[in-house]
């Protein structure tokens, strides 16, 4: 269809016509697929209909504005569905129990959610990860995530400047028995990575997370870049940043740095990514 549209889903549907001048005229019909398949072709009109039925059985869905991706339905994750979602998340008892005594303080909105957590667990034991790094710890429900399926030999470099919130997290590590695979770093992150690598910490890390200062994003995955082995992970939060990456008319400071960071990655040959939807969007990297 090169020369039509279809532009929503709603209960009629817009074809936008080209003129000769290049401007576009939509015009309007009612939802007829007799109707429909007179104006664009059968499959088009197919890939309509099943947006409209999946309208109809209430799962939201949206597809690329850009046609030449298709008409693939790509799921909107609505409360009722995160709901259920969040019931098919495995989190052990003392990650619940952390969560939701975070939950009560000041700034909750920064832990991650626990399907984000239990994907991170996973990357760990697939990756078969030992040796670890988190920026930005917080009340510690992702290093604890992460120190859970460690091996017993493992370790985690958790990075974090607030004293108050390392107190819980400190807690936790060691109700879940696990504190001795986890060396907290109390102090600004940049200043701890650097640390590392004057140690002779640099390729011996197998797997970095990241969800701290976004406008520090670029600088924290340099220093990871050199902490991190060939074929190690570092994976990224918040990179789609409450959908504000994909809105020109929003500039302020944190935006535009997680933009320039998730632009500057699509150019960087060092590493193979991929960016998933999860959360508030987590782009997981590959060292090369």
């Amino acid at each position: 269809m090169s020369n039509q549209m279809v532009l929503s889903y709603t209960n009629s549907f817009a074809l936008f016509r080209p003129k000769s001048n290049g401007h576009f005229i939509p015009s309007i019909y009612h939802t007829d697929v007799l109707s429909l398949t007179r104006h664009v072709s059968s499959a088009t009109a197919l890939s309509f209909c099943q947006l409209q039925a999946s309208k109809l059985h209430d799962s939201p869905v949206t597809v690329a504005s850009d046609v030449r991706y298709g008409s693939k339905q790509i799921i909107s994750v609505d409360s009722p569905l995160y709901d259920y979602i969040l019931t098919n998340v495995r989190e052990p008892k003392i990650l619940r129990e952390l969560r939701e005594e975070t939950a009560t303080m000041r700034g909750s909105q920064m832990q991650v959610s626990p399907d984000q957590a239990q994907l991170l667990a996973m990357l760990i034991q697939i990756h078969g990860a030992e040796r670890c790094i988190e920026v930005g710890t917080y009340t510690g429900y992702s290093s604890l995530a992460v120190a859970l399926v460690l091996p017993e030999g493992g370790q985690l470099v958790a990075c974090e400047r607030d004293g108050k919130v390392i107190e819980v997290a400190k807690r936790y590590y060691d109700q879940a028995g696990v504190s001795h695979k986890v060396d907290v770093r109390h102090g600004l992150a940049a200043d701890t990575l650097k640390s590392l690598i004057q140690n002779g910490e640099s390729c011996r890390y197998d797997f970095a997370f990241v969800d701290a200062e976004k406008k520090m994003y670029q600088e924290y995955f340099e220093l990871l870049l050199q902490l991190v082995r060939v074929g190690g992970l570092i994976v990224v939060d918040n990179v789609l940043w409450h959908g504000r990456v994909s809105d020109p008319l929003v500039n302020d400071s944190k935006t535009l740095s997680i933009r320039n960071f998730n632009e500057n990655l699509m150019k960087d040959n060092r590493v193979d990514i991929s960016m998933v939807p999860i959360g508030d969007g987590m782009t997981i990297c590959r060292k090369r």
